[in-house]
């Protein structure tokens, strides 16, 4: 069994996503270890990219920012590194847009990531229709490709993008960009379970959770959750603020599934 699954076997496993590099790369490796000991059980890896379309203001911003500083993919990766080694047990999936994936070369992008234990790729803006140039090389190296699916996405191209894929689905609760939120929708339970009829994966819910309540809310339904832009504003506040952020969230997790953090 590979990482990804056994973490999502007997337990729904958090999700952390911050942009590598933001507000500094020392800080964000610091925020990386935080979110770790605090109950992270997957890392989201940002690569940096100036016209970050799907992002709100907060991970807009961080990825600017970032990337106007010059961190790069290649800098991206030895973070990955550096984390692999230090934590065997911990899922680490190489989030971004395509066009630093390009750049660098998928084969040998998909080749690096194998030999650095990278378990997957999240390719914000590479739609289903053209998925097949990254699967294949992904496939090759054994790397998990982690499909999107929004609340707009009809139920049969769901499926569609779903059919072949392994890891995990990223369920986007939202029709908008990243961003904490207050709530999630009124329909979320519902969007939940029409996508859990669409595949056999787990379903892992993202966009708009950066409480202990989201969190709660969240895990009662999906199969893992994902946090972003909370733990990048943490990150700004600096101090303890991240670590706390990340165990608030495993709290409301945990209170979901009748267990202790």
């Amino acid at each position: 069994m590979d990482r990804i699954a056994r973490l999502f076997q007997g337990k729904k496993p958090l999700v952390v996503f911050t942009t590598v590099g933001y507000p500094s790369l020392e800080r964000s490796r610091e925020g990386l270890e935080a979110a770790i000991e605090n109950g992270a059980d997957i890392l989201e890896l940002g690569v940096p990219f100036s016209d970050p379309m799907a992002d709100g203001p907060v991970i807009a911003n961080a990825s600017q920012q970032a990337s106007g500083e010059g961190v790069s993919l290649e800098q991206v990766l030895e973070v990955a590194s550096q984390v692999r080694r230090a934590h065997p047990e911990v899922g680490l999936v190489l989030f971004s847009y395509m066009n630093p994936l390009y750049q660098y070369g998928l084969e040998r992008l998909c080749q690096t990531l194998a030999s650095l234990e990278v378990d997957a790729i999240l390719p914000v803006d590479l739609p289903l229709e053209e998925r097949e140039e990254l699967l294949t090389p992904c496939r090759k190296h054994g790397l998990h490709l982690i499909p999107l699916v929004s609340p707009l996405t009809p139920p049969e191209r769901a499926k569609e993008i779903c059919q072949g894929m392994t890891g995990f689905v990223y369920a986007i609760n939202v029709a908008g960009v990243t961003g904490a939120r207050k709530s999630l929708p009124p329909d979320f339970p519902g969007m939940m379970q029409r996508l859990k009829q669409c595949t056999s994966l787990p379903v892992a819910s993202g966009f708009g959770i950066a409480s202990r309540e989201s969190a709660r809310e969240a895990a009662a339904y999906a199969d893992g959750v994902i946090a972003g832009s909370g733990f990048v504003r943490a990150l700004e506040q600096g101090g303890e603020a991240p670590g706390r952020f990340v165990r608030e969230l495993a709290e409301g997790m945990a209170e979901a599934q009748g267990t202790q953090a």
